[in-house]
């Protein structure tokens, strides 16, 4: 991989080759720098998300305020009114474009915002977790046709509420299977196979997709803390089969991640989170360890505390070699 313009223009300040002073003026006739335009769109971008998160947000704030002096067909009317404005939004500016996409985000909100009205004014009785899972799917429909990275993060968001408000209330799948721990397995499951989707779609020549990392960073995050949590139970749990599960899991997921983002598809924050979920991981097991009777707690508190810094050393320290040889 080939060194970009900033980091080539930098290495020669380092190295004297540049006079600092002209560092700017090498940058700008690099065209290193944003130009005017560049600066544009980010700002057009930038306020029309601003504007669609408060608009959104201003709607279910107004409603929350002013309950008790609305009436029931004016609640309803005001949502609706604002759902089709949404929707002829929509509509009108294509959902083709960036703005048709998010005011497509916008109606899908305005969907939550008429269920929980349903609710309140009807008082149907339902639970709290049905108002997210029937949201999930009415919404499904616009996420799969819009194919916006946004909404699908919106809609992944929504289905791990209706998980976990699911668990609080029943304890379980049919108040059966209880603890947390499976709840959290449930949660691993659908987001790493939303990752898996998401890696495949960009393996399949998505070019939109493949230059915007930031959901895949975004679900490789939760799915490594799903699984280090896990595997940390699995430390702790006194059944043998779940002292094991989550721990071989954790190991398959460390192995599957190093050889995707290492070898196939270079992604350093991935590295870094998994670096950071194996410090943690190896801790609880020296801690585990120390703590059964090997050492005291101030000696087993030292021990740990070399621990992390050594194993945090190494890891910046392979991170940074790594990124040396991505710019060779």
């Amino acid at each position: 991989m080939r060194k970009s313009k900033r980091l080539l223009l930098l290495e020669w300040a380092e190295q004297s080759r540049i006079d600092p002073e002209r560092l700017t003026e090498a940058m700008r006739v690099s065209d290193v720098l944003p130009s005017a335009d560049d600066w544009r769109g980010f700002l057009d971008t930038l306020l029309l998300w601003l504007g669609a998160l408060l608009t959104a947000s201003g709607v279910v704030f107004f409603f929350a305020y002013n309950w008790d002096d609305l009436g029931r067909f004016t609640r309803f009317a005001l949502v609706e009114g604002l759902l089709l404005v949404a929707l002829l939004g929509v509509w009108r500016l294509g959902i083709d474009r960036l703005s048709g996409k998010i005011a497509l985000m916008v109606a899908a909100v305005f969907v939550g915002v008429l269920l929980a009205l349903v609710g309140q004014t009807y008082q149907t009785g339902a639970d709290t977790y049905e108002l997210f899972a029937v949201w999930c799917v009415l919404i499904l429909p616009w996420t799969l046709i819009a194919r916006f990275d946004g909404l699908w993060v919106f809609w992944l968001f929504l289905l791990n509420v209706a998980v976990i408000i699911y668990y609080d209330t029943f304890g379980g799948i049919f108040g059966v299977v209880f603890g947390v721990e499976q709840m959290l397995w449930l949660l691993f499951l659908i987001n790493t196979t939303a990752l898996l989707v998401w890696e495949f779609l960009v393996s399949r020549g998505h070019s939109s997709r493949r230059s915007i990392r930031w959901m895949t960073r975004l679900l490789a995050t939760v799915s490594c803390g799903l699984i280090t949590a896990l595997a940390i139970f699995g430390i702790f749990s006194d059944s043998q089969w779940l002292s094991l599960l989550g721990p071989i899991i954790w190991l398959v997921w460390m192995v599957c991640a190093y050889l995707w983002y290492r070898t196939v598809v270079l992604d350093v924050y991935v590295l870094a989170i998994a670096v950071l979920s194996a410090v943690a991981v190896v801790n609880v097991v020296l801690a585990r360890i120390l703590f059964n009777g090997v050492l005291e707690h101030s000696g087993g508190l030292l021990v740990m505390s070399l621990s992390v810094i050594g194993l945090s050393s190494f890891g910046a320290f392979w991170l940074r070699g790594v990124v040396k040889g991505a710019q060779t």
